[in-house]
């Protein structure tokens, strides 16, 4: 079969009452594009009658495929799946619950039709409770785009459009499905974003709460670490481990210098003890760095990649190939 245009990601948890009300104006949105399409449910574990209705839903029709996880994994897990098993030249993944509106696809593919790789969608007016959803998400919105440099309004919004080439060779883990867009861009991609309407849950439970913030902010310290020191971790550990031998010496100094002069006691003086715990704790960064260094440069010796990015290779009349590779992989066309 011939790849379609354009795969529609859905992860599933639960969500058995809003199926019915979904697939129906997902269909509707997806013919109006009039682009050929495919539909991925993943279902992530779910206890309801969910797959029950997904399979009532695939049956006799090609374009829907239905993916059961033997547990519950998570959103990020089912994101995966959805990225390794699409076929489409632009993915696009959904929420289940109908907060975002499939109609807003077309706004996505026609952003991609200016040249972006990533488009991004903001829920400008959001429909949640301001406490335990909107301030939190805010919050965490703000610092990720002060922290990663990627500045967009709402990293927590599942409705994105993506080039399949961005997609193919990113891994994910932990809750970094949102940080897309940041590991998109740290690979050369050119990233966008749109205002998308946002509506009231009508029926069904949410399954975010407060406590997914702070894996987000967790998760935020990884992608940081691999955006700025993944093929150079001594410069983060050496130089963190640095500034703690640094201090250690400064306060060993100053002991000195009030024994000398004030007459204290180096064995009574407690910045003794402080300096040598700093400078004890700064060798031994230092030598986590070496150990990192190592993991790394056999992390990409034994799997052959690259510590670069290629974005375009010229080859005298032959036409130019777009490749995006390197930490993430390689690939042409």
């Amino acid at each position: 079969m011939s790849a379609p245009q354009l795969s529609v990601i859905i992860p599933v948890y639960n969500e058995e009452a809003n199926l019915p009300r979904l697939h129906p104006r997902l269909l509707e949105a997806l013919q109006a594009l009039g682009r050929s399409f495919e539909i991925l449910y993943i279902d992530d574990g779910s206890t309801d009658g969910s797959f029950r209705a997904l399979t009532a839903l695939a049956e006799g029709n090609s374009g829907v495929k239905v993916i059961r996880f033997a547990r519950n994994f998570g959103q990020t897990a089912a994101m995966a799946a959805g990225f390794e098993h699409a076929r489409g030249e632009v993915i696009v993944p959904l929420d289940a619950d109908l907060q975002n509106d499939p109609e807003d696809m077309g706004k996505i593919l026609k952003k991609l039709e200016e040249g972006y790789d990533v488009v991004s969608c903001w829920r400008k007016e959001r429909k949640d409770p301001w406490l335990t959803r909107r301030l939190p998400s805010a919050v965490a919105n703000k610092l990720i785009s002060w922290i990663s440099g990627v500045h967009l309004h709402d990293y927590g919004c599942t409705l994105k459009g993506y080039r399949r080439e961005v997609t193919q060779h990113i891994r994910l883990y932990g809750e970094m499905h949102r940080f897309i867009p940041i590991f998109a861009f740290w690979a050369g991609a050119r990233v966008a974003e749109i205002v998308v309407r946002h509506h009231p849950r009508q029926v069904g439970r949410s399954k975010y709460g407060l406590s997914r913030t702070l894996k987000v902010l967790l998760d935020l310290v990884t992608v940081k670490f691999l955006t700025s020191f993944s093929t150079k971790p001594m410069y983060f550990f050496g130089g963190a481990g640095s500034l703690l031998c640094a201090g250690g010496i400064l306060f060993g100094v100053i002991t000195l210098v009030e024994k000398y002069t004030a007459g204290t006691k180096a064995h009574r003086n407690p910045l003794l003890l402080l300096a040598a715990t700093l400078f004890l704790i700064g060798v031994q960064f230092v030598l986590m760095g070496v150990v990192a260094e190592l993991v790394i440069r056999t992390y990409h010796e034994s799997q052959n990649k690259p510590t670069y990015i290629i974005h375009t290779i010229i080859n005298g009349a032959a036409a130019p190939r777009r490749r995006i590779g390197g930490l993430y992989g390689e690939k042409s066309e």
